[in-house]
């Protein structure tokens, strides 16, 4: 849950490209004009400087955008991103206080108003923008805004005290701010994913539920390599009902948990077993070379799930029949190849013959073991 909410504060950072490129055409903007109108070379720079680090930023954005947005991000590439935005935000902002420092040290007046727009704007935008990340947004207030503080201060003109003080004011309170917004963004990232990994959840064997398969199986079948076969596996347990009726519904539930683990580890990296309802699970097998690895997959599950099981105190023994449906990545449909998958369980439990297999979907060349 922790690497959850901490990818999803990195999503954050990544759609905030309006905001950026408006303060950074604010900055170049005003900075080209303040050159413009005073000739003055060191001004001229700033612009020149404040354009390159703007795109830079900005290409940050824009590069990044597609990895943050994407369903499977994990923390470790959200690391990645974070950095590399953060670099980026940190090279603006000590910019942007050195410039802001500069033009203090300038005349007229009326540009030092301009800028201290720029650095209460941009504290505003940062504490809006990127304060779900406290380490990037304070640390980056600070380096834009105290050297105008500073600059501020050093003028023999009260106006300016007070403007100083003005501006450390804002800046406490948007740091506050930004600490407070992080907690509650916090809990609520935390709350929300729980909830979410509950509504895909079995509540009982904490396996994927039908919600969750159908969201696996069409991320997967984006990606797939379309060489391969993929197989859908529907299982359920004989006689679980006399389970029930002996030992108790307990027990019947502990033994579902127990079948639910043994699935679980009976995959490959890359399959997926799920609950469907009941005693009905569904295994998706994706990548197979042949169609003798589904074959395979099905027996090693009966097999597994045929093992005694040790349950408070009681020895008991169960098995399952499974049925097994097989297509090609190119024609595949989850709703179909379960229904199909379906089919051919119904036939292992009614002749007994514990697997069978549905391969009508299957090309005719494809059918080699």
């Amino acid at each position: 849950m922790r690497d959850g909410v901490y990818v999803e504060l990195v999503r954050s950072l990544y759609k905030t490209l309006v905001p950026t490129t408006i303060m950074s055409l604010g900055f170049v903007l005003a900075f080209s004009e303040m050159a413009w109108t005073t000739g003055n070379v060191g001004l001229g720079v700033c612009a020149l400087m404040g354009c390159l680090s703007s795109t830079a930023r900005i290409a940050v954005l824009v590069r990044g955008r597609a990895q943050a947005a994407a369903a499977d991000l994990q923390a470790q590439g959200a690391r990645s991103l974070e950095r590399q935005f953060a670099v980026s935000y940190y090279q603006f902002a000590a910019l942007l206080g050195l410039s802001a420092a500069y033009v203090f040290t300038l005349e007229p007046a009326p540009f030092h108003m301009l800028t201290v727009c720029l650095l209460v704007g941009y504290g505003a935008g940062v504490a809006a923008g990127v304060g779900l990340r406290p380490w990037i947004a304070i640390p980056s207030m600070i380096t834009a805004i105290v050297p105008g503080i500073i600059a501020a201060a050093l003028r023999s003109d009260p106006i300016y005290w007070v403007t100083a003080g003005m501006m450390t004011a804002l800046l406490a309170g948007g740091s506050q701010s930004v600490l407070a917004r992080s907690a509650v963004a916090n809990l609520e990232v935390a709350r929300r994913l729980t909830f979410e990994a509950l509504a895909r959840r079995d509540v009982l064997t904490t396996l994927p539920n039908r919600l969750a398969l159908r969201e696996w199986f069409d991320s997967h079948i984006a990606v797939a390599d379309r060489q391969t076969t993929l197989a859908v596996h529907c299982l359920d347990l004989n006689n679980f009902k006399p389970v029930n009726d002996q030992f108790g519904h307990p027990i019947g539930d502990s033994l579902l948990r127990a079948v639910a683990a043994r699935l679980t580890n009976a995959l490959r990296p890359g399959d997926i077993a799920a609950r469907l309802g009941g005693d009905e699970f569904a295994v998706i097998q994706s990548n197979s070379r042949s169609t003798g690895e589904a074959a395979g997959l099905a027996h090693r599950l009966r097999k597994e799930i045929a093992r005694p099981y040790s349950i408070e105190g009681h020895t008991i023994s169960i098995s399952t029949s499974v049925g097994y449906a097989l297509c090609p990545y190119a024609s595949a449909d989850m709703d179909e190849l379960l229904r199909l998958a379906d089919q051919a369980l119904y036939i292992a439990k009614n002749t007994g013959s514990g697997v069978e297999c549905n391969d009508s979907l299957m090309p005719a060349g494809r059918l080699a073991a």
